[in-house]
């Protein structure tokens, strides 16, 4: 050993164990965690080859292959801070909504700017939203005294925007809502949500997430960037971890006025320091790739057939989504009871939202895994009712 400098020793070990890990990736195997017997079980990135995970809403065909090809490239400069892919990524957001590149703040994930954004509004007042809705980046603005003030329940899970409407007092210094919902999946009309923002946002920021606009079947009329187009008070929220494949690569975005990204988003983040290379590389070369966009379309709407057949063969049924995940009744049944036995046979969806017992949320995740679900269902429901 001592005739091997400690140089070269790590050198060659380190080029032993990419090797391997590269010819793991060409193969398409899972690559393990390093350093412990039970890791080597266990893939380090994505589930295990027999686990249906249909819990958070992905895309797993991608991403896209033009995303991976630039993203391994842009991986070779890691060493490097992000440079010319953040203004190149806003020019093209900001030219395909007729916006300027002011109006684009980029950050890891929607989530990122999510958080800034309730961040500013909780030090003003409070946030408005449905009694459902994804909340985990709203209940921030509780942290810097505000709180999040919900609608009353609806019995059918739809948003009641006259309600909304009339419950904006003094307190409140933004309206949130999720459109697609999550995890009801239903969408809002166009023109009903469009009078409604017109007539909120002159009293206070209305913040529209739309991580789910472009799996609709009409994006363009259900979402509301026109009207931040028009100079209303209105962010819209997007996110390249849907329809395009990149939950893990962590890129998002949201287009407002170029006085509300600043003093809402911008100066409580850190701009292009939160963000790495091989996420934007792969953001740049999704962002056009309609045809990639049409494939994971085809493969949402063929799950969604799939899922909707299983369930009416045992009696169940599901809100009408706009997404690619459903909202499943479970009549009497408990949904975390659902969940647990339900990941007894390696199929992972959600548990119980709030105080909905009886709903339960499942992603359309790929097609041998949705068909776990389905072959799933008799049994469980067996059990649950025995």
């Amino acid at each position: 050993m001592s005739s091997i400098s400690r140089r070269n020793f790590l050198g060659s070990s380190v080029a032993a164990a990419s090797g391997a890990t590269g010819a793991a990736l060409v193969a398409g195997a899972p690559v393990a965690a390093v350093g412990s017997a039970s890791a080597a079980k266990a893939p380090a990135y994505g589930p295990a080859v027999d686990v249906a995970k249909l819990n958070a809403n992905e895309n797993p065909y991608g991403p896209s292959p033009g995303a991976i090809k630039e993203a391994f490239e842009a991986t070779r400069l890691g060493a490097y801070y992000v440079g010319a892919s953040v203004p190149m990524l806003k020019s093209m957001i900001a030219e395909r909504h007729g916006v300027t590149p002011e109006h684009i703040a980029l950050s890891s994930g929607s989530s990122g700017v999510l958080t800034y954004i309730a961040t500013a509004a909780g030090e003003k007042g409070d946030i408005l939203a449905p009694d459902l809705f994804w909340d985990t980046t709203a209940r921030m603005g509780t942290r810097h005294g505000g709180e999040v003030v919900r609608l009353a329940k609806d019995d059918g899970l739809a948003i009641d925007l006259d309600a909304m409407l009339d419950a904006i007092t003094d307190n409140i210094s933004m309206v949130q809502i999720t459109n697609p919902n999550n995890p009801t999946g239903l969408v809002l009309d166009g023109e009903a949500l469009r009078a409604f923002c017109k007539k909120a946002s002159g009293k206070v920021t209305v913040l529209l997430d739309e991580a789910y606009n472009e799996i609709t079947d009409d994006p363009e009329y259900t979402s509301m960037v026109d009207l931040v187009r028009e100079g209303y008070d209105v962010i819209v929220a997007r996110t390249f971890s849907k329809i395009y494949g990149m939950a893990g690569m962590r890129v998002g975005y949201t287009i407002a006025s170029p006085e509300t990204t600043q003093k809402m988003i911008l100066d409580y983040g850190l701009a292009a320091y939160a963000m790495n290379q091989a996420g934007l590389a792969a953001a740049v070369a999704s962002y056009n790739d309609l045809g990639f966009l049409e494939l994971s379309k085809s493969k949402i709407l063929e799950a969604k057939d799939m899922v909707k057949k299983g369930l009416q063969e045992v009696g169940l049924s599901a809100l009408p989504s706009a997404t690619n995940f459903m909202f499943v009744d479970l009549g009497d049944l408990n949904a975390e009871v659902f969940r647990a036995k339900m990941a007894d046979r390696n199929v992972h969806i959600r548990g119980i939202y709030r105080d909905y017992d009886n709903w339960s949320r499942v992603s359309m995740g790929r097609l041998e895994h949705v068909q776990m679900y389905v072959d799933a269902l008799p049994a469980v429901l067996e059990e649950m009712k025995a």
